[in-house]
């Protein structure tokens, strides 16, 4: 009873470790840091995706009325000129606006804070910005609950087969089936409301997020007809939870849908 408890905690631990991971790592988490400016600390948070159909707000605190902002931007992957746009204050917040685009497309942005003859960067590079469709919730939240326990699932199968627990045929079935529908059905149809494409993985694309989704259902299919052959076999159901939490690593969106404005510009353009 111990060793299954142990087991499950461990699965547990390395599932909500991965999901924290790929967040915290991924193109689309917040550029977050402090900045100082005439002695003020200033704590700030950049946006680097944006899902409605207005143009996105980039907004720092600075109790501070006599500091200005401005916002250095211009599209990414393009050949537009930088263009520099002063923010606006409402109250104790500096607010600026990254003009819409659509989805796939980016904005590259950078924000300098200014007091008198003082001028702060926040960012040392660029963040960028990649504009989505917006996901209903009703298909997101299920495609996100599914992936969870995918990982989760192959996490507990991989250690019980180690470890000689019980229940790993039952395991690696709700494994298949998790990977299945929140990655193969759900995961398009995710795809299709952000960037109207219902898939943009191999071999129609490179985007990492599809890729690993089929990376991750294939290996654990042939697992599960390994072990439906023989119930004992323990390569195969460890090499997938292997393969499932190194693709689950990988962080979220990279290589992801983007649009390549260059291919519309043939000389340099002021957006």
């Amino acid at each position: 009873m111990l060793k299954t408890i142990l087991i499950v905690f461990f699965a547990v631990f390395l599932t909500l470790g991965s999901a924290y991971y790929q967040r915290l790592t991924g193109p689309t988490y917040p550029v977050r840091g402090h900045a100082e400016i005439a002695g003020q600390q200033i704590k700030f948070k950049l946006i680097r995706s944006y899902d409605l159909s207005d143009d996105a707000k980039v907004t720092v605190l600075v109790a501070d009325t006599s500091v200005k902002g401005e916002i250095m931007l211009r599209r990414f992957k393009s050949f537009d000129n930088w263009q520099v746009n002063p923010m606006v204050r409402h109250g104790d917040t500096l607010v600026g606006a990254l003009p819409h685009q659509p989805p796939a497309g980016k904005i590259m942005y950078e924000v300098t804070l200014i007091k008198g003859d003082q001028r702060v960067l926040l960012n040392d590079h660029p963040a960028v910005l990649r504009y989505t469709g917006y996901v209903p919730r009703y298909i997101l939240f299920p495609h996100i609950f599914f992936m969870f326990m995918a990982m989760l699932f192959s996490a507990l199968t991989g250690l019980m087969v180690i470890f000689r627990g019980k229940n790993t045929y039952l395991y690696a079935w709700i494994t298949v089936i998790s990977v299945g529908i929140g990655g193969l059905i759900l995961g398009p149809i995710v795809q299709k409301f952000a960037f109207d494409a219902y898939w943009t993985g191999w071999p129609f694309g490179h985007d990492l997020t599809d890729n690993k989704s089929l990376v991750g259902f294939i290996f654990w299919a042939i697992a599960l007809f390994v072990m439906k052959k023989n119930r004992e076999n323990k390569l195969w159901p460890i090499i997938a939870s292997v393969v499932l939490f190194v693709v689950f690593m990988i962080p979220h969106s990279m290589l992801g849908s983007e649009i390549d404005f260059t291919k519309d510009q043939k000389t340099e353009t002021t957006k």
